[in-house]
């Protein structure tokens, strides 16, 4: 069973926790760069510990999976958008030390997951982190783009040891598995409406209906308009939202022009907007 305990923070005043065994025991994980072994082969993250950790606060647990041809580096450090703005999608800014993070690398650049070799990665990265740090259990997230979105989505389909409570998909691409696909997760859906916009849908519905969601999608913003248009469903479960901006394939949206601005993205307000209602 897991134990419980409860935590006296400011806003947060008896929150019940469900704490990993890395709690209250001396913390063996540093911010950085970490190998594990997975089958035999070493796989590489980077995680971030926040300042001031305190091994007895169990924290939230934060993935950011790349996109095709990404790497570990570009998610953890920001660095294809704006470096120390948006590190894991912008997530760690906002975050304010409230949060452990991991960035997986995936072999080449890529999720192919062979044989499952990917969804034992990230199980693997669970087991050291939550054995090492104050992790609460019940709070694992994740975010992608692209291929890292649809890669959220095969992990939040899982019925496994590890189950992530929401996941925001950032213009998913990329082919995905989502089997069993019936476990009610929390899910944010954000898609360009020059980008396939029904691929993303496709992935959403999946979960409007895990998470018995009602309501009609809000219609898309005019292309042109340089705006985003956000819909959020009536769900008896976990909340689902999907946006749709007048753009292509970017992760970091923005009013009022084109491309990726990591200051002015209202991606990473949203994200965490959903995985700190938990």
């Amino acid at each position: 069973m897991k134990r419980l305990v409860t935590l006296f923070l400011a806003g947060a005043i008896g929150v019940a926790a469900a704490p990993s065994a890395g709690c209250g025991q001396a913390p063996s994980l540093e911010s950085g760069p970490q190998t594990v072994n997975v089958n035999g082969q070493d796989r590489n993250f980077i995680v971030r510990v926040p300042e001031g950790y305190d091994n007895n606060n169990p924290y939230r647990l934060i993935f950011g999976v790349h996109w095709w041809g990404g790497s570990m580096e570009d998610v953890a450090y920001g660095q294809t958008v704006e470096p120390g703005v948006w590190n894991y999608y912008g997530l760690e800014r906002l975050a304010e030390e409230t949060a452990i993070f991991v960035a997986p690398q995936g072999i080449d650049g890529n999720w192919y997951n062979d044989g499952g070799s990917d969804y034992a990665f990230f199980d693997e990265i669970n087991r050291l982190v939550e054995g090492s740090l104050c992790v609460d259990t019940d709070l694992r997230f994740s975010i992608g783009f692209s291929w890292g979105g649809s890669t959220s989505v095969g992990i939040a389909c899982r019925d496994g040891e590890f189950p992530f409570r929401a996941i925001t998909a950032i213009a998913a691409a990329g082919p995905f598995e989502c089997n069993p696909g019936t476990a009610p997760v929390g899910y944010l859906g954000i898609h360009g409406i020059a980008d396939n916009p029904d691929n993303g849908r496709s992935m959403r519905d999946r979960f409007l209906q895990n998470n018995g969601c009602s309501g009609e999608e809000n219609p898309p913003p005019g292309s042109g308009s340089l705006s985003h248009v956000r819909t959020d469903y009536e769900c008896s479960g976990p909340p689902v939202s999907w946006i749709t901006f007048d753009g292509g394939h970017t992760p970091a949206p923005w009013d009022g022009g084109q491309g990726d601005n990591g200051s002015e993205s209202y991606v990473p307000g949203y994200a965490w907007d959903l995985f700190s209602s938990f």
